[in-house]
């Protein structure tokens, strides 16, 4: 089993050019597995982490439901706002500026298999770096991502997520509100779920701006620990 990850952050780049290469790096995982299950050719499968910054996206899961986008295409272009129907899972969610979006493109077959167990270890591994911050976060029940007060009026979404997986190949991933607008999630109904209200790290922490570099090197240490996995950098290829 092949544990080593490949880092890339490809710093601030469009939505629709990084979900294209994320394809790419997805279909030549599976198109690997399944030249070694014809051939038993016994090539190792590599795994991926890109770290990315979008442009203002909003993105519609394939179960989504289009109504929780609640302005039209001219207000998106007004806002300097793009949309896309996607291949994941889940509802609408919405990527911008001040945001730390992660796409783990793993194969679990070098980790383990369970889809489950895969969005609890991305769930967790937010769920800790909040807690080097002060701050309680944790699931909520029937509602994938990562929450604050939950079970209380005043229960808030800090970070959404989304994947897709097949033979056991993951692609999509998470959005961690450090630095963001969180004027842009009015636009919609975050994740299908009404009356939930959503939050950044900076206004949690009364903070203007988070360093990101430094949330992200939190969010990396506890992603190599939970999946006893090895980075190693690469330099953007797109």
């Amino acid at each position: 089993m092949n544990k080593k990850v490949a880092l890339q952050d490809l710093g601030y780049k469009d939505y629709k050019e990084t979900w294209d290469y994320q394809e790419a790096l997805f279909k030549d995982i599976v198109d690997t597995k399944v030249r070694n299950r014809r051939e038993d050719a016994g090539l190792e499968t590599q795994n991926h982490f890109l770290f990315v910054e979008h442009p203002h996206v909003y993105t519609l899961g394939k179960s989504g439901d289009i109504n929780n986008l609640l302005v039209d295409e001219k207000i998106l272009e007004e806002k300097g706002a793009t949309f896309y129907k996607i291949n994941r899972g889940g509802d609408i969610t919405y990527h911008g500026p001040g945001q730390i979006v992660g796409y783990p493109i793993l194969d679990l077959d070098n980790f383990f298999t369970d889809i489950h167990k895969y969005l609890r270890f991305l769930e967790e591994m937010v769920i800790l770096t909040l807690t080097e911050y002060g701050l309680k976060a944790e699931r909520s029940e029937g509602e994938t991502g990562v929450w604050l007060d939950v079970g209380t009026p005043f229960a808030r979404k800090i970070c959404a997520m989304g994947v897709r997986a097949s033979r056991w190949v993951t692609m999509h991933g998470f959005a961690l509100n450090v630095n963001a607008d969180l004027g842009y999630f009015d636009l919609m109904i975050p994740c299908g779920i009404k009356g939930k209200a959503v939050t950044s790290l900076n206004v949690e922490l009364g903070q203007k701006e988070v360093d990101v570099a430094e949330v992200k090197e939190k969010l990396l240490k506890h992603f190599t620990a939970l999946f006893e996995a090895e980075l190693v950098s690469e330099k953007s290829s797109v």
